[in-house]
Formats: C-alpha cells, sequence, structure tokens
C-alpha cells in the first residue's frame, strides 16, 4: 500500500510540476518599452505643415557641435582615431537628449530624427577602415538634414 500511495503521489506532484510549467509558457509578460524605444519604433520624420520645426537651442548647439567634430576630424585613415570620435559624438548625442525641453509634436518630430542616428555611431567602431568611413560619411550627411526639418 505504501508503494502504490507513494506513486500516487509522485505522479500527481508530476503531473502538477508540468502542468505549472505549461501555463507559464502560455503566460509570456511583454517587456515594458523605455521611452526611447517607444520612440524608435515610431513615426517618420515629416515637415510642420510644410514649415520647420522650431527646436530648443541646445539641440540646434548640440547638433552644430557634432557637425563641427566631424569637419575637425581629419585622420580618418588611422583606425585608432576613431574611436574618440565616436565618444565625443555619443556624449554630444546624449546631452542633446539630456538637454530636451521640447514638447508636443515638435519633440516627437525631434526624436524621429534623433533616433534614427544612434546607430550610425555603430560603424565609428567596426572592424575594418572602410566601415569606420563610409559610417562617418553617412553621419555626416544625417547631420546635414537637420536643417531640413528643424530652425
Amino acid at each position: 500500500m505504501k508503494k502504490t500511495s507513494l506513486l500516487v503521489i509522485i505522479t500527481v506532484a508530476t503531473l502538477l510540476f508540468i502542468s505549472c510549467k505549461e501555463n507559464k509558457k502560455q503566460q509570456i509578460v511583454e517587456p515594458v518599452q523605455t521611452e526611447e524605444e517607444a520612440h524608435e519604433s515610431e513615426g517618420v520624420l515629416e515637415l510642420n505643415n510644410g514649415n520647420l520645426w522650431m527646436a530648443n537651442i541646445e539641440t540646434t548647439e548640440g547638433i552644430q557641435n557634432m557637425t563641427k567634430s566631424i569637419s575637425n576630424f581629419k585622420d580618418t585613415e588611422n583606425m585608432e582615431a576613431y574611436p574618440e570620435l565616436k565618444t565625443k559624438l555619443e556624449a554630444e548625442f546624449g546631452a542633446i537628449i539630456s538637454k530636451c525641453t521640447m514638447t508636443g509634436e515638435a519633440h516627437d518630430q525631434l526624436h524621429n530624427y534623433l533616433l534614427p542616428m544612434k546607430p550610425l555611431f555603430k560603424d565609428l567602431a567596426a572592424e575594418d577602415l572602410a566601415t569606420r568611413k563610409s559610417g562617418l560619411e553617412k553621419l555626416t550627411k544625417y547631420l546635414s538634414e537637420y536643417s531640413a526639418y528643424f530652425k
């Protein structure tokens, strides 16, 4: 009788364990998005009914500082020079984000402009010089588009 009771207890415990495990698989919890991740999955950059958006001065200065850092970067053939530039650009990018005082649709459009820039920094740390140079060109072109959307 002890063997039968023990076998029943083990069987029930096993079934409960498997059943609980199956329930956990079905209850997938979606991760909470950060504000930045939510913005990354959002809209397309567009004008303000054909007009430029008004940006805060810190943003415009930050974009100008990034553009100046790239313009002053002359060591394009030196692999070791790119990490310092990348660090400067990322710091300026972070400052733009942290000093953002814009609100409403202008704010949303600014983030639609800024966030696609973030992956462009990765190319500046690529394993080969050609990718680093190409990344620099892409970033230069992207920064030049700021004035087409913001004043």
